[in-house]
């Protein structure tokens, strides 16, 4: 899993995934189960033209042996993981279950949601994310 696409090509991708996730919170606000927001944003995505998979099982293994399975709530552009929660707040604990997903998957980036509150909440989560191509040097100091 996880197709290689570049640090700009991801950051494009997570720009329009949070901008969804806020139509889906604007939309909806706050109250609902955490499988009526999937279903919302799962939609919301498709509208926008991302390719998004609901439910993507995830195989952890060991030393190359299957040793647990997981589910990931959406996986999008296959690139990025994204979970989403209704919790009064995100814990410690969410946030080690999606840097555990992108060990499992060797993705890069998991976006976690929380539609709990009236405000949408939500962090990223980065492991191993490439070098982004191409930078400026923008130190104006070398003559």
């Amino acid at each position: 899993m996880g197709t290689k696409k570049s640090y700009l090509e991801i950051n494009k991708i997570t720009e329009r995934i949070i901008g969804c996730a806020y139509r889906v919170s604007n939309t909806l606000g706050s109250g609902f189960l955490e499988k009526v927001y999937e279903n919302a944003f799962a939609y919301e995505l498709n509208k926008a033209g991302l390719k998004v998979s609901q439910q993507y099982p995830i195989q952890v293994k060991y030393d190359g042996v299957p040793v647990g399975d997981y589910i990931a709530d959406l996986i999008v552009e296959d690139c990025v993981l994204v979970e989403l929660k209704t919790v009064n707040q995100i814990d410690s604990i969410h946030l080690a279950h999606c840097m555990n997903y992108l060990k499992a998957t060797s993705m890069n980036i998991c976006l976690l949601f929380n539609f709990a509150n009236r405000r949408l909440e939500f962090k990223q989560i980065v492991h191993n994310l490439p070098e982004p191509i191409n930078e400026v040097n923008t130190d104006l100091s070398r003559k």
